[in-house]
Parts: C-alpha cells; structure tokens; sequence
C-alpha cells in the first residue's frame, strides 16, 4: 500500500493500525538473518497503534501519516532511545531530545518501529562497517546492501516499515537504494534539519528519505522538509507541495547527460539500461542532450579530504570524558583517550580519522584540505552553470550492482569508487535521487541517478514519476 492508500484505508478503518503494526514485526522477525535493524520498538510501536486509532475513534485527525510505520537510521536520535551510529563507543548511549525530523513526523502521526543497521558512524559504502555485523542484501544475502544506510534500505526493501530515513555523506542513501531497488532521495543541503543528526562531516551530511515509490518519498520529504530554527545550516527557502508536481508534464524537461559518468568503469548492462529510459523520454518528447562535466574527474579525491578531515574534527568529542564508552584499567588521561578512541572506534572510522587528521595537520593543510576546498567551488560552478542549460541532469548511480560481502572490505580504495557517481551532488550541496532502473543479469538491481539544482526537489519528483509509469 502506497502512502495516500494507507490514510485512506485507516481513517475508513479498513485497515487495522495495529495489524500492520503486527505484520510489520512479524517481517523483521523473518529476516533478522538480514542484520537491518539494531533496534526493534515492540512495545513503543504497538502502544502508538492504540493511541492513533483511539484518536481516529473519536473523530480526530492524527496528521497525514498516521498510520505509516517508519524505521530510522541508528545516527538520528530519539528521545529514551539508544543512538549507537552502530559503534562501540555508543553502544549505550541513550539520547535525551529528539531530532527535528523525529519530532515533525511523529507530530504527523508516524509511528517509529525501530533503529536500522549501518556502517559506523555513516563511514562506508557496503554496511559491513557495523560494531553489530553486516547488513545483508533481501535480494541475495551473499551479497551487501549498500551503504552507509544499507540497513535502512533493508527495512523497506522486506516491507517492514513503509519509508525509512536515512543520512547522506556522499550518496549513502542513493547507492543502498540502488542496490535494493527502491527510490532514494537526498535533498537539498539546508532543505531539511540536521538537529539530532549525529555528524559525520557536517557541510556534506543531510538527511533523507527511503521508499518503493515516488509518491511516498514525496510525501516523507514534505514532512520533513523546511526551516528550522535549531538548525544553523537550515535554509528559509519554502517548501512546495510535492504532490502537485508528480504528474506535471515532463516533455518541456531539458535533461542533460555527462559523458564521464557513462565512461569506462561502468557496467555495460547498467550503460544500456539507463541509455534505454533517455532514449525512450526522448521519445516521447523530452530534450535530452551529451554534455561535458570535466572536473567529475576530481570529485573522489576532493570529497574524501572534506569528508575525513570535517569527521576528524567532529570525532574528537568521543574521548570516554563525557558520554559513551570508556576504556577501563588506565592509568592517566592521556592513556584513558588513547585507549577508549582505540578500543572504542572501527578499523574504517579509525583509517578516515587519521586521514582527516593528516590533511588537517600544520605542513599539509594548505596541499590537500584548502586544495580540496577550492576544487570543490570550481565543481559547484560547473555544476551550475551546466543546470542553467539543463532542468536535471541523468547518471548511473554506481558503476555496478551490489557486490559479495567480503569482497572489497580489505581494499578501501576500491570501495571509496562505489561512490563515484553520487559525491558531487554533495560536495556541490544539490538534491539528488535515485529511481530503479532495472534488474542486471546477475538477478540484481540497478538504479538511475538524476540530479537538479538546489531546492528543486519537485523536478527530481516530476521525471522520477514519468520514469516510474514508464517502467509499470
């Protein structure tokens, strides 16, 4: 059941709130082989169910969700609940306030059914990176669910929630849907509120939004979307009504297409796939058009500098001295800092500390972090100048399918390439979104990526709608 059909079919009380609170929970019961979830809301989940139809009962409107069940990335906090970024060194933190996105959809009437897997504090691309295990693929369990809120992705791939909400570094959100084939959108930096949001680097992080279709990212996204005064980063820019812009005509859309996103390195299957949905928008009247973007060449190298030394800097508050995990038996400070952050963080959060560090350090600073800082505007300009000719802009998400767990963990080069495709619609501060394309031979599937300039979230949803039809 979509969104809209779910409000419906509950204020007819056609559908149990409850019911579906239960076959929910029966689902993530028959695939917790799947890893997705760190923690599971029974009780909070069913007591919520009983107050939104109470309410219902007495003729009163709960809010546009009520009803929707919802599962929430293990960085963004709620209120008595544990917020472990899946890592040690928070294990046993349990958060004191809510997130602003938390806070909007449960004054909307969504129910929180629980915490989801990832890689630690949002560092990977595979969710292999989990003080609490691997996050497995729904479509073939040998396989990862992307990263770094592959857990996320799981809980509505298994329909065990109706949307989930994930966070975005570098396309953490874009490339877990891709590999599970559902719709993915990261909005625009500044659209939605990062208060409550655990940061990872904060000039790239931004929330998002997981669902089966269009319709429903739309309707997630409108919630959550808008100005919030705890939130520095948040911008005052309105909000349109998503829905009205679904079904808007989309043959006056001009679509550009890189050439260096459908160069070597990408799958030839995934190549034709994509090609195959232009070709047929073209078709049917859009202007779609091969375009340079030159400087994409630089986009890994000039993300992962930001990213790493903005989450060097940001880590540095996990020490044992205020919350989470503290190393025991120490004899001094300075060994009680040393022993906690070592015992505490990950192999991969501990590499990009390092690294962030390093390109942050007094002889290196102005080589590699002020570099990357400059490269990154040059990208940002081409970026727009390339939207004041083109509405979108179409990609492949990633370059392949899901990959076998185990197969790129040991070789972190390899893995930072996974995110080749979606880093500059972060590193430029855009929306961008993820729509399934299709299914590789290999029996899995593969997403398209289109991107639009900032705060045009209503085009991503107006061509992901038409892609949407065409493929039904």
């Amino acid at each position: 059941m979509q969104i809209s059909d779910i409000q419906k079919a509950v204020r007819q009380q056609k559908a149990s709130i409850s019911r579906r609170v239960e076959e929910a929970l029966k689902k993530i019961e028959q695939n917790s082989h799947l890893n997705a979830f760190t923690q599971v809301f029974a009780d909070q989940a069913r007591e919520r169910a009983q107050q939104l139809e109470e309410q219902l009962s007495a003729g009163k409107n709960p809010g546009p969700l009520t009803g929707v069940i919802m599962a929430i990335k293990d960085n963004i906090n709620i209120a008595g609940r544990r917020t472990t970024c899946a890592s040690k060194i928070l294990e046993n933190f349990v958060s004191p306030f809510d997130a602003t996105v938390i806070q909007r959809l449960r004054e909307a009437g969504a129910i929180f059914i629980g915490k989801t897997n990832m890689d630690e504090f949002a560092m990977g691309s595979s969710s292999e990176n989990s003080y609490f295990g691997s996050v497995k693929n729904p479509l073939n369990p040998d396989y990862v669910a992307g990263g770094s809120s592959g857990g996320s992705a799981v809980a509505v791939a298994i329909g065990a929630c109706d949307a989930a909400l994930g966070s975005e570094t570098g396309g953490s959100i874009r490339q877990p849907a891709s590999f599970t084939g559902l719709v993915g959108i990261k909005p625009t930096y500044g659209r939605v509120s990062r208060y409550g949001l655990v940061a990872y680097a904060s000039s790239l992080d931004q929330i998002g939004v997981f669902a089966r279709t269009v319709q429903d990212t739309a309707a997630i996204l409108q919630i959550i979307a808008g100005h919030d005064e705890k939130d520095s980063t948040s911008a005052e820019v309105e909000v349109v009504d998503y829905a009205t812009t679904i079904n808007r005509d989309f043959k006056e859309l001009k679509i550009g297409l890189p050439k260096q996103y459908f160069a070597d390195g990408l799958d030839a299957e995934i190549r034709e796939g994509i090609l195959k949905i232009t070709n047929e928008l073209a078709k049917q009247g859009a202007n779609v058009e091969e375009f340079d973007l030159p400087l994409t060449r630089y986009a890994i190298a000039t993300y992962y500098i930001i990213a790493t030394a903005e989450a060097s800097s940001n880590l540095a508050r996990y020490d044992g001295v205020r919350y989470g995990f503290r190393a025991p038996e120490v004899d001094d400070l300075q060994e009680m800092y040393a022993s906690t952050r070592s015992k505490g963080f990950g192999k991969e959060v501990k590499r990009r500390i390092l690294l962030g560090t390093y390109v942050l350090s007094a002889g290196y600073y102005d080589a590699y972090y002020k570099k990357a800082m400059q490269v990154r505007r040059l990208i940002k300009e081409e970026l727009n100048n390339a939207f004041k000719k083109y509405d979108v802009i179409v990609t492949p998400t990633t370059p392949t399918t899901a990959f076998k767990l185990g197969e790129k963990i040991s070789d972190p080069l390899t893995m930072y390439l996974m995110d080749i495709y979606t880093v500059t619609a972060n590193l430029a501060g855009i929306c961008a979104i993820n729509l399934p394309a299709g299914k590789h031979s290999n029996g899995l599937p593969f997403g398209l990526q289109v991107m639009a300039p900032a705060f045009r979230e209503e085009r991503l949803f107006q061509l992901g709608a038409t892609i949407e039809r065409m493929q039904s």
